[in-house]
């Protein structure tokens, strides 16, 4: 088989550098309550009053606490079908902090089909903030559309970009379970006929890898 050269922009993924920041997550905290006027009243209550409005330190319960090993997240035989010729293993991308965010990445060249699969967990403070995250990042999105029985929610895209005649058709799943988001980004290309796989064929792939992920992230937890 002769050696082709890639694309400048898949070679650049193949030493992948995930910044899950790039979601723009933003947490913004309610509206403080209006002062009170101040009344000549009992010291008794005054007491109970500023006792009724302090702040509660009482901590909000959530359902995730870490996020789960995400190489461990896909079953091997999706990972051989999705993406021939990768190594199940799957290779862990350096994280800030690995409690709360994690990012496995698989990619392959077989023959001339290249094929890329990312998983990534954030674990957030509560489902609320999750939720604000997950409306925020699908309201960027043009096109697609909600993927039924998934988490809490969740959302598929596919786009078809071009570079040097080159065809490449990347997929994206986001899904809240709970105060978790899990996301998961699949593409492929063919480099000797320069076309990308179908839409479905990568849409199917990327949610078939999603409820795996999801899965796992259930079952670390329980």
């Amino acid at each position: 088989m002769r050696s082709l050269p890639l694309p400048l922009a898949l070679t650049a993924r193949l030493s992948p550098v995930v910044v899950l920041a790039a979601l723009g997550w933003a947490l913004s905290s309610g509206p403080l309550a209006a002062p009170q006027a101040a009344e000549h009243k009992p010291a008794e209550e005054k007491t109970e009053n500023r006792a009724a409005s302090a702040p509660s330190t009482s901590t909000v319960s959530k359902a995730y606490s870490a996020a789960p090993a995400p190489c461990d997240s896909v079953a091997k035989k999706t990972i051989e079908s999705l993406v021939p010729g990768a190594k199940t293993g799957g290779k862990e991308i350096p994280s800030t902090d690995t409690k709360l965010r994690r990012t496995c990445s698989w990619n392959a060249l077989k023959g001339y089909d290249y094929r890329w699969l990312d998983v990534s967990y954030e674990v957030m403070e509560s489902d609320e903030a999750a939720q604000n995250a997950y409306e925020e990042h699908t309201g960027k999105k043009s096109g697609g559309g909600p993927v039924p029985g998934l988490g809490d929610s969740a959302y598929s895209v596919v786009n078809l970009t071009t570079e040097d005649k080159q065809e490449t058709r990347e997929g994206v799943v986001l899904a809240r379970a709970s105060n978790a988001l899990v996301t998961i980004t699949y593409n492929g290309s063919d480099f000797e006929s320069k076309k990308a796989p179908g839409t479905d064929t990568i849409n199917r792939g990327a949610i078939k890898a999603a409820k795996e992920a999801v899965a796992a992230l259930e079952a670390d937890e329980g």
